[in-house]
């Protein structure tokens, strides 16, 4: 790493908190190297109060961009210049480039998602998918399952400021896709059961899982989980969380979030650098 850092290093950042978990930072330095581009990638462990002066500070740095993870996908679309159609859409943004002092959003997460489960050999299109979560990441995958042809799609939230943006957000994928999108209060345990008896999979799109949550579930109940479903998790850290395991040993097949991790990590890098990863290299890394 130190044999390649430059005078004229870019700098690519991540901001999020907790952060010290990320494979991000391993992911894209490892791709810098193998094809010998100038940049290094640290992640930062920011809060929602500290966002405002750590961008302006990446303003004056130059940096050429910077990832963002929970808690701060919603709230950064506050202090960029533009945002990308589909991180309009979604009210969120996980990637941001910097084009001669302009700082563009992009969300890559739904690509990533629809990316990671093709290449898992899992067909949901034309299919219902029922998910928990309403923040950046899930409003993304709902956006792009939609995009791609998924039927139905059933989100699961509290009643909290997420969910009143989601109410929003489902209305605008019904009217201008052709997926049907509803949206329910997570704590109704008899309508998640209903939602879930009739869906191809189900989604942990929420942070429920990994540190400091780590070892909990948003599925309370195992025998929500039909022996027919797919569940999936965008947590990755643990590789096996509490409802992938609860999904196992319903006999449900699994997938966790380590190809989306991958898929929107391979968008972004393009997004900064112009180049595409190498995901062959990457997989070997991180798999």
């Amino acid at each position: 790493m130190t044999a390649r850092i430059t005078g004229k290093t870019k700098l690519i950042g991540l901001l999020g908190t907790p952060i010290s978990h990320s494979l991000s930072p391993a992911m894209h330095n490892e791709a810098f190297a193998k094809l010998g581009l100038d940049y290094v990638y640290l992640a930062f462990d920011v809060e929602n109060e500290q966002l405002p002066d750590v961008i302006k500070g990446f303003r004056v740095l130059n940096i050429r961009g910077f990832n963002v993870t929970m808690p701060n996908k919603t709230l950064v679309c506050k202090y960029l210049d533009q945002l990308s159609p589909a991180a309009e859409l979604a009210g969120s943004v996980n990637t941001v480039v910097n084009d001669g002092g302009v700082l563009t959003g992009h969300i890559t997460d739904g690509i990533g998602y629809m990316k990671a489960l093709t290449e898992a050999n899992i067909d949901i299109i034309g299919k219902k998918m029922t998910i928990a979560g309403a923040g950046g990441a899930a409003t993304a995958i709902c956006i792009q399952a939609a995009l791609d042809g998924v039927k139905e799609i059933s989100i699961f939230n509290k009643k909290d400021e997420f969910f009143i943006r989601a109410e929003q957000t489902a209305r605008d994928i019904t009217n201008k896709t052709n997926c049907k999108v509803q949206i329910f209060d997570i704590d109704d345990a008899a309508k998640l059961r209903e939602e879930i008896a009739t869906s191809s999979i189900f989604t942990n799109a929420t942070s429920v899982g990994m540190k400091p949550l780590e070892g909990l579930s948003v599925i309370q109940d195992p025998s929500m989980l039909h022996q027919d479903l797919i569940v999936s998790d965008v947590v990755y850290i643990p590789k096996k969380s509490r409802l992938l395991e609860m999904a196992e040993e319903q006999g449900c097949r699994t997938i966790n979030g380590l190809g989306m991790m991958l898929w929107q990590g391979a968008r972004a890098f393009e997004i900064w650098t112009g180049e595409e990863m190498p995901v062959k290299a990457i997989k070997e890394l991180l798999f």
